[in-house]
């Protein structure tokens, strides 16, 4: 899951890197709401960070220009000033949750967690499917209860493929979700990807559908067992 945070503290923006990354997500950066506006409106982001006393143009008005443009990924607002009237102020611009900060960062995780699953239609923090789960709190798999042992970037297209089980993802889609901006994109890496996680998790979770993507699925035996 690709992430964008925009904080113009740069301390607080490189600490929000490094966790965010060691959760297993892609992340972006943007010191200023100008930058941050741009990297919103121009990638596919899965959520946003989103820091409302910005430089240039301040989090409420880079807000609801993504709105207004129907931006409709979840944002989550950061603010310093505990004012009940700048965050009514933020989720009348569209915010899905906030922060005062400072904050702890494993609550920040566990709301950022709590977002991504909203938008992707699940309740839990473990997503299932059959026998195969997914503990997006710990950035984890297994499989019959076994942990898998996955690099990070196999992670990032498992987890992306749980939270949109059943549908196809197309290769492109994937290779935006999954890596950071700066990094080297090339999609012939997510069939890489894919034939590790299949040796993992079993051939028969992935589907191939031709000219089109991917789509994970509960094998046929463990889906009559569930039945």
């Amino acid at each position: 899951m690709r992430i964008l945070v925009v904080e113009d503290d740069s301390d607080l923006r490189r600490q929000l890197a490094d966790v965010l990354g060691q959760s297993g997500y892609a992340v972006d950066l943007a010191a200023d709401g100008e930058d941050g506006h741009f990297l919103g409106d121009t990638e596919p982001y899965d959520a946003v960070i989103l820091d409302l006393g910005l430089p240039k143009m301040d989090g409420v008005s880079v807000l609801k220009k993504w709105r207004a443009d129907g931006k409709s990924f979840p944002v989550l607002i950061l603010t310093a000033r505990d004012s009940w009237s700048e965050k009514v102020a933020g989720f009348d611009a569209g915010a899905d949750d906030y922060l005062t900060k400072p904050f702890i960062t494993e609550e920040l995780l566990a709301r950022l967690r709590a977002l991504l699953r909203r938008a992707a239609g699940h309740s839990a923090a473990t997503l299932e499917a059959g026998k195969l789960m997914v503990d997006t709190r710990a950035a984890r798999a297994m499989v019959n209860g076994e942990p898998v042992k996955l690099t990070a970037h196999e992670y990032r297209v498992l987890s992306y493929l749980m939270h949109h089980q059943g549908r196809v993802v197309p290769r492109t889609e994937l290779v935006e979700h999954i890596y950071d901006q700066d990094f080297d994109r090339d999609s012939n890496t997510i069939e890489v990807f894919i034939g590790r996680l299949r040796r993992k998790i079993g051939q028969e979770r992935i589907q191939t559908e031709r000219g089109l993507g991917y789509r994970l699925v509960v094998p046929e035996n463990e889906a009559r067992m569930a039945g």
